[in-house]
């Protein structure tokens, strides 16, 4: 996939059309249709724009996406966790399906 593909899609993925789009940076229109399709190259001040409202800029220059950051535990979850690291097998069986029994979720 080329760069403008994976700017076309993430332009769809944010909900902007074409023209709306190209009025963040301002272009016009056509600019924007020949960037996407590969018969000229996105400005980089365009892409700075742009990751403003979202876009993966990474994703459009390279194809690859960073690993969302996963947030660290509060200070329940740390207390839960170090119940659950201190319990035995039956007590960790009895914590799990106790979590998922007030998740909604069958399970145990």
């Amino acid at each position: 996939m080329s760069s403008g593909q994976r700017l076309r899609e993430e332009r769809e993925r944010l909900g902007f059309s074409q023209n709306d789009f190209a009025a963040l940076v301002p272009v016009t229109r056509k600019t924007m249709f020949n960037w996407e399709s590969g018969a000229g190259h996105v400005a980089t001040e365009a892409l700075a724009v742009w990751a403003r409202s979202g876009l993966d800029v990474l994703y459009v220059v390279t194809g690859e996406r960073l690993p969302i950051p996963r947030a660290e535990p509060g200070l329940r979850q740390q207390a839960l966790l170090k119940l659950f690291d201190a319990a035995d097998e039956d007590g960790r069986r009895v914590i799990e399906a106790s979590a998922a029994q007030v998740a909604g979720r069958p399970g145990g």
